[in-house]
This record gives structure tokens, C-alpha cells and sequence, in this order.
């Protein structure tokens, strides 16, 4: 798509400082390594750098024109634009260039503190069940039918965000269930954007300090925010912050849950189920009976706000239960399947919170044993570290510490923490630590015994390990299965 300059900030608070107004533009960006001919680059007041010092590089790569929050000397030939608030401008132009696109499709937002992938994903499963053609963006990237790719955060900046959303249109999409962040949220990443549905998970404390949220209530403040841009409002009412999130939002609500009197509530019957080595629950809404082949309560609320959401939009009984029975989230309570008498799993869980909801799931299915592996990533609080070790050790049998994204920080300072963390917890818990993470994973399968229960933590979908300034390759559900082949 292109758009002259002039067009493109008609009607805006940004004014034209040098260069031509009808210089042509094709596409935003924010990441001077992405900027090329026809490029707006934006220039973003960032935690560790300031976009307008790459501006000169942007030109350099053939940028068209420039948006700064304030005048900063560039070539004459090229076109200069300033307004107050780049970010939230930014979300506005690539919007106005990629022509709205989310106004061409149902769009679902799903936040919360847990369960935001995996509902997304099993609305998203349920969609297609009934014959619609689906787009995801999240934790695990941007997919749609024939398509998947990475992204840089779980709600992507406002220029890739809209470019991916008119992608989706172009191949048919007809509905996008996306993950909105608090971060992303307070990012304006999602600005000018209205959804259709909004779902709430949970909140918890998370994301709270330098570089992220100040504190809990500036966190609770970004989450309810998502609210103010929908149209109907799918609630946990068995989340004790679901007042607070409500408080004041003006979307039509809905509401679900297992506890307190809601528009969709489970019947007193849920289940729990173990086949062969897969965890799942089954639960009754209305009448009927659904599955849903993730394990635990936890489950069974992220299915709630799924079936909640989908009988909205006007999706099928059929297609429903379809859809939360076969849906399987990468690296959400993923099983990894082995040939063994013991289940393996993999799950994303690298907070204290996502730890302890995991920990206690996995307890009520009796295992002989609750093994779990877990690192913590560098250069990230150390609180994170004490919470992780103490709540493994209170409700694991087997721990083994290891590593997980130790970045640039030495591995050892955070396995100490962890350490620590297992002292509070339960001093009486075995641990045994390994710091090479895949000798940690084949140490955990090697010892595992008939009815053992091991969850690797930490990584989930990622593939990947960083590792002393390196990015490494490290498949988590490959190696295992490569590994237990043997």
C-alpha cells in the first residue's frame, strides 16, 4: 500500500518541518534496521536507547520521511515530520496506511496476568472448527492459515502489529484472536483499535519494576484499560480483582466461571483426566459436557472464557467442543510423548504465580513423584529467583536447577538465588542442579519412575537459549523426544 505524506497526516497534530508533502510512503517503522525506500520511521524515546539518534542511519537505508518528538538535524532531501507523541501517532499512521485493517475482521483481545496464549489459542481452535479462517498474535508469534512467523513481543509494536493484521485480510482472514500485554497497552501498540470482544483472564502481580510497571495498581490500571476499547467484555468473576478490572469500563459485560453466579458457569462435575501421558479435565456448562485435553482447573477457566467468547460470536455447540478437545498450545502444559510409565511436559511457566498454579495442578493428579526442572533468566529481578525456588520446593518432590536465558549474567549468581529460594521454600526438598540445561533434562528422564509426573519449565514455545551474549538453538521438545528415542 502506499500514501503520500501529506494524506497520510491529514488531520493529525504532526506538522510537516522539511521536505516534500507528497513524498510517497509505503510502510512505518520504528527499527532504523528495517527502514528502506518508501519508509516512515518513527522515532521512539525507548528504556535503553532513543530512537531519534538512529534516525540519520534510517535515511541512510533509504527512508523516506522522518516522525521525531523534537527537531533533530537531518539531509535536507529528506521530509521531517514532528508531533508530540510519536508512539501514539505511530499506531495512528500505520493504521491510516494499511487502511484499518481491523475493521475488515472480528477481533478478539484476551488479556490477564496467566492463560492469555492459551485461550487465545483455544478460541482460535474453536473459530476454525466452525469453518472460519483464523489469525493468532501472541506469545508464540503471529500465525495464520499457511503462515507463521516470531515476534518481538507478545503485542507487537503498532507499525508491524497493523502490518500483519492487513496481511491477514488479504488472505481471507475473517477473525483475529490476539494477546493484549499490559506493556503493550501502555506501549499504545493497540491504540485507535477496536475490539469486538475483550476476555479476562486472572491478575497477579507480574511485569512490576524497572522498565516494566511501577507498581500493581499502575499494572491492574493497563489490563482494565483494554475494556475501554471493546464492545463486549468477557470477565473471570472468580478472579478477586474482577471489580477492580470492571470498575468504570464501558463495554457490555459478560461473565463465566466455576464459584460465584455468572452468565456461563461450570457444573459441580468437573473431572480430572489422565490418558496414557496426557493431562486434561473434563467440565459440564448448560448441560452438556466438554473436554479439554490440558490439565487442571486452571484448564477449565481458560475453556470457560473460550466457549464464553465463541458462543458470542455465534459459533456452534459442535464446533466448540470440537475445538477445546483437540486444541493443543505449544508450550502451554504441553505433553511431550514418550514411550515410558511416566508423563513428560513442557510449560512456559517462569514466574513464581504460573509456577504455583502448574505446581498445584499437576499435585491433584496424584503423581508418585512431581519432578520438576527450572531455571530463572539473567538480568531480571531477583525476587523472580527467590519465588521461583521457593514455591518448586514447597510443592515439587525433585527439583533440578538449572539454566534459562542466563543472558550476560553469570549462571552461577542465579542458581545462588535459587538456591535461596529452595531454603525458604522447603530446606528438605532434594534438588540436584545441573547447570547445562539439557544435561538437566536428560538427568530428570533418566530418573524418572512409574507414575512420575516431570515438568521442564521456563521455556515453552521458545527454541532457544541465551547464553553468555549468544543466542543458542535448543528445541526443548525435540531434544526430549530425540533423547528418549534413544
Amino acid at each position: 500500500m502506499a500514501m503520500d505524506l501529506r494524506r497520510l497526516i491529514r488531520g493529525t497534530d504532526c506538522r510537516l518541518l522539511q521536505g516534500e508533502p507528497l513524498t510517497g510512503i509505503t510502510s512505518v517503522c520504528c527499527d532504523s534496521r528495517c527502514a528502506g525506500p518508501g519508509a516512515l520511521f518513527v522515532c521512539l524515546a525507548g528504556q535503553h536507547a532513543d530512537g531519534h539518534t538512529f534516525a540519520t542511519q534510517a535515511v541512510a537505508a533509504g527512508a523516506a520521511a522522518v516522525l521525531c518528538g523534537h527537531e533533530i538535524p537531518l539531509p535536507a532531501g529528506c521530509a521531517v515530520v514532528q508531533c508530540p507523541d510519536p508512539r501514539r501517532m505511530m499506531a495512528v499512521l500505520s493504521a491510516r496506511l494499511y487502511d484499518e485493517p481491523a475493521r475488515a475482521m472480528t477481533l478478539v483481545g484476551v488479556t490477564g496476568t496467566k492463560g492469555k496464549t492459551t485461550t487465545a489459542h483455544l478460541l482460535a481452535a474453536i473459530l476454525q472448527a466452525d469453518g472460519r479462517r483464523v489469525g493468532l498474535l501472541g506469545t508464540n508469534g503471529a500465525s495464520w492459515p499457511g503462515h507463521r512467523h516470531d515476534l518481538n513481543h507478545t503485542t507487537p509494536e503498532s507499525c508491524d502489529l497493523q502490518q500483519l493484521l492487513r496481511r491477514m485480510v488479504d488472505d481471507d482472514c475473517d477473525a483475529c484472536v490476539m494477546e493484549v500485554s499490559s506493556l503493550g497497552m501502555r506501549a499504545d501498540r493497540v491504540a485507535g483499535i477496536e475490539f469486538d470482544i475483550g476476555v479476562f483472564t486472572n491478575l497477579s502481580p507480574d511485569h512490576i519494576g524497572p522498565g516494566e510497571h511501577a507498581d500493581f495498581a499502575e499494572y491492574l490500571a493497563w489490563k482494565r484499560a483494554l475494556f475501554a476499547q471493546c464492545r463486549v467484555g468477557v470477565f473471570n468473576m472468580d478472579d478477586p480483582w474482577v471489580g477492580k478490572i470492571r470498575q468504570g469500563v464501558p463495554c457490555r459485560a459478560v461473565t463465566y466461571g466455576l464459584q460465584q453466579p455468572a452468565d456461563v458457569r461450570a457444573g459441580a462435575d468437573l473431572a480430572l483426566t489422565r490418558t496414557g501421558g496426557r493431562l486434561g479435565a473434563a467440565f459440564t456448562v448448560d448441560g452438556v459436557r466438554y473436554t479439554v485435553g490440558m490439565p487442571g482447573v486452571f484448564s477449565v477457566y481458560n475453556a470457560l472464557a473460550a466457549l464464553t467468547a465463541a458462543r458470542l460470536l455465534g459459533a456452534g455447540q459442535d464446533a466448540i467442543r470440537r475445538g477445546l478437545a483437540g486444541a493443543v498450545v505449544r508450550g502451554r502444559v504441553e505433553p511431550v510423548p514418550v514411550d515410558a510409565p511416566f508423563t513428560v511436559l513442557i510449560d512456559y511457566a517462569h514466574n513464581e504465580a504460573a509456577a504455583e498454579s502448574l505446581l498445584r495442578t499437576l499435585r491433584a493428579y496424584r503423581p508418585a513423584r512431581l519432578v520438576v526442572v527450572f531455571g530463572c533468566g539473567g538480568e531480571r529481578s531477583r525476587l523472580r529467583r527467590f519465588g521461583m525456588g521457593s514455591v518448586c520446593a514447597r510443592l515439587a518432590d525433585f527439583c533440578v536447577i538449572t539454566e534459562d536465558n542466563s543472558r550476560s549474567e553469570p549462571l552461577e549468581t542465579i542458581l545462588a538465588d535459587i538456591r535461596a529460594g529452595l531454603r525458604l521454600g522447603n530446606p528438605a526438598t532434594p534438588f540436584a542442579e545441573i547447570p547445562d540445561r539439557r544435561q538437566a533434562i536428560y538427568y530428570a528422564l533418566d530418573h524418572a519412575g512409574p507414575g512420575d509426573i516431570v515438568a521442564i519449565i521456563g521455556k515453552g514455545h521458545e527454541a532457544t537459549l541465551e547464553r553468555g551474549g549468544l543466542t543458542l538453538p535448543f528445541p526443548e521438545r525435540e531434544i526430549i523426544e530425540e533423547y528418549m528415542s534413544r
